[in-house]
């Protein structure tokens, strides 16, 4: 059984300074351990380094897969989880800012249908009218 490195001190900062870029202010990031299935026998689960943080009402996790190998996913409830579309990344900086932004985004949707707004309101409001 190949044993996953830890997120190192440098990682950790890194992840910080790219939450205080997107959020403004210092985000505390705890560490913590995932059990995932990275082969394919489901039964067979392994112990992975994950850093975690909560914000505005959405949580996070990023868990380390093998030395240079990253997943994450953020989530709001046990019944609503989601990912970035892309199951693995080999560059934690992608792996982060990538979920940030597809959190952005569904927050973004998410406000946007609790106003009422409409795809074609938001067409009008972001683009003007449609030149044809």
């Amino acid at each position: 059984m190949t044993t996953i490195p830890d997120f190192t001190d440098s990682q950790q900062k890194h992840v910080t300074a790219l939450l205080f870029e997107r959020y403004g202010k210092i985000v505390p990031i705890q560490l913590a351990d995932s059990e995932l299935q990275l082969g394919d026998d489901p039964t067979q689960l392994t112990l992975c380094p994950s850093l975690y943080w909560n914000e505005r009402g959405a949580h996070f996790v990023v868990c380390k897969v093998a030395a240079d190998r990253y997943r994450s996913q953020f989530f709001y409830s046990e019944a609503e989880h989601y990912g970035t579309g892309r199951e693995e990344y080999d560059d934690i900086d992608s792996c982060v800012v990538t979920m940030l932004q597809v959190q952005a985004d569904h927050e973004s949707q998410l406000s946007n249908i609790s106003s009422g707004a409409t795809a074609a309101n938001l067409d009008d409001e972001y683009h003007g009218p449609l030149m044809v």
